[in-house]
């Protein structure tokens, strides 16, 4: 313990410069304003922001591109609440009961417990992460290429179990994810492989100009189709601190929200959404007045809140300690760290831990920002979202091109994006969700590398992955992951889940 508080230390040193406070703030801004604004999201958000990484140092680059992360989990409540329109998905479940509140002249003391059911949970999940950070890296250390191939196998298949939709669609998303993968220079041999004879993907498919395309340019298609009545709370909003009543309805909410979301974020595919959803339904089971929920509800809206803030600080966890990205942001982050030259993974404690708990310490700072951001500034938020979209997306979409065109000066990469983005508006069309692609487009090079070197070892023996105790287990879960929900009965609970979520 005490060389996680000393670890701590560090961390808060590194990451309280005013270099990297800046930063922080500067996440956790654009990240609120992303959560309030409909449309966009922390995906397609840091997607588009990549470039400007560039030119920043490895830690204060991650530190901001949390922020906008679990910025935006704070943002979206807010029009939950006030305007009875999720700003982010997570935040779908607070308007069942926040945005009643408000109605109820309520809306202070719900968004005040919204913030500070989010605060804690934040804090809970970061020492969480400093926790048991260390003890998974130095678990992995004795990762060797087999395990570390059937690990990501098994994160892929968790991501199609847990991805929205469609299982068959899920499984063709990963593998179209592999394929793009494979696009490039051979990892042994240096020979091009599905390039098609177009020199400027010799390299292989640029990060940021497929997650700007099927994240940003897609969701602005998509949003452009939508015409969305923004009814804006007219009352002014008083009384923002929650009585004593209010917090001890909402204390047990907050501690089972907390742990709920600590665990399932860890999850890959859609672990961290779905928190909010699972601490709602549980919250509801256990009270003795469940007729409360959906007219104003307290707990409906202190569970959820922080379910969703702590299962995105937790997302961390198998990043920071594997190398391998739970979900779709935490892809982006994967990409962020490639483009510093970074190896995410275990070695990241050891060879910089300046960085790695740099990066745990500001998640806590960013959080005790957010709440200062989030509450004295609520009416700047409502009066943003007076905003017309057809101001907003043409100068976002002028942004992804002149940011994408930045990375290598190339037109191609420019007229890539648009491909991909019309790629991404057709399959959000035609409900394939494009967030286990991504996954499977950063794992796919590491997957292929890791099979290689485990033939390499066992000398082309594919028994290599049974006889080792843990690649063995590791197998056997996603093989049990994927015969589970295959069966009718959790297929049919599946889907009835996911259109609760829609």
């Amino acid at each position: 313990m005490d060389s996680v508080f000393s670890n701590l230390a560090l961390g808060f040193s590194a990451a309280g410069t005013p270099t990297n406070l800046a930063l922080c703030f500067i996440g956790a801004l654009v990240g609120t304003l992303i959560g309030v604004l409909p449309g966009l999201g922390p995906i397609a958000t840091i997607a588009i922001l990549l470039p400007i990484t560039f030119s920043l140092d490895p830690l204060g680059a991650l530190i901001m591109l949390a922020g906008i992360y679990y910025g935006a989990q704070y943002g979206g409540s807010t029009t939950a609440i006030l305007v009875n329109m999720p700003g982010e998905t997570s935040s779908v479940v607070t308007t069942l009961d926040g945005h009643q509140m408000a109605r109820q002249g309520r809306a202070g003391p719900a968004l005040a417990i919204a913030a500070l059911g989010s605060f804690f949970a934040g804090t809970v999940a970061t020492f969480l992460v400093a926790l048991f950070g260390p003890i998974l890296a130095s678990f992995a250390q004795n990762f060797g290429p087999p395990e570390y191939f059937a690990l990501m196998l098994t994160g892929l298949i968790g991501a199609i179990v847990l991805a929205s939709g469609s299982v068959l669609k899920a499984v063709a998303m990963v593998i179209v994810g592999l394929l793009l993968g494979c696009v490039g220079s051979d990892i042994e041999t240096g020979e091009p492989r599905m390039t098609f004879g177009i020199p400027q993907i010799a390299e292989g498919i640029n990060f940021t100009t497929l997650a700007v395309g099927l994240f940003g340019v897609a969701e602005i298609l998509r949003n452009l189709e939508k015409t969305q009545d923004r009814t804006i709370l007219g009352a002014k909003i008083t009384g923002l601190m929650p009585t004593w009543a209010d917090i001890r309805q909402s204390v047990m909410p907050v501690l089972r929200g907390t742990g709920l979301g600590s665990i399932l974020g860890i999850l890959p595919g859609n672990g961290a959404v779905l928190a909010p959803y699972a601490s709602y339904t549980l919250e509801k089971k256990i009270s003795r007045t469940p007729q409360r929920f959906g007219k104003g509800a307290i707990e409906g809206v202190a569970g959820p809140e922080s379910a969703n803030n702590a299962g995105a600080q937790t997302s961390f966890i198998p990043l920071l300690t594997l190398g391998i990205p739970p979900n779709a942001v935490m892809a982006m982050m994967v990409g962020a760290m490639t483009i510093q030259g970074i190896v995410p993974g275990p070695t990241v404690m050891n060879e910089n831990p300046t960085l790695f708990w740099g990066m745990i310490a500001s998640m806590w700072i960013g959080n005790l920002m957010l709440v200062i951001i989030n509450l004295p500034l609520v009416g700047v938020w409502v009066r943003l979202l007076k905003v017309p979209y057809r101001i907003l997306f043409p100068a976002i979409l002028m942004f992804c091109c002149i940011g994408v065109y930045s990375i290598n000066s190339s037109g191609i990469e420019v007229m890539l994006v648009a491909l991909f983005g019309a790629i991404g508006y057709f399959l959000l069309k035609h409900g394939f969700e494009p967030a286990p692609l991504l996954l499977a487009f950063v794992l796919g090079p590491l997957m292929e590398e890791n099979l290689r070197r485990s033939f390499l070892i066992a000398r082309g023996d594919p028994m290599i992955f049974v006889n080792r105790p843990l690649s063995a287990f590791l197998l056997l879960v996603a093989v049990g992951l994927l015969i589970l929900v295959l069966l009718p009965a959790i297929r049919k609970r599946r889907e009835e889940v996911f259109h609760e979520e829609e």
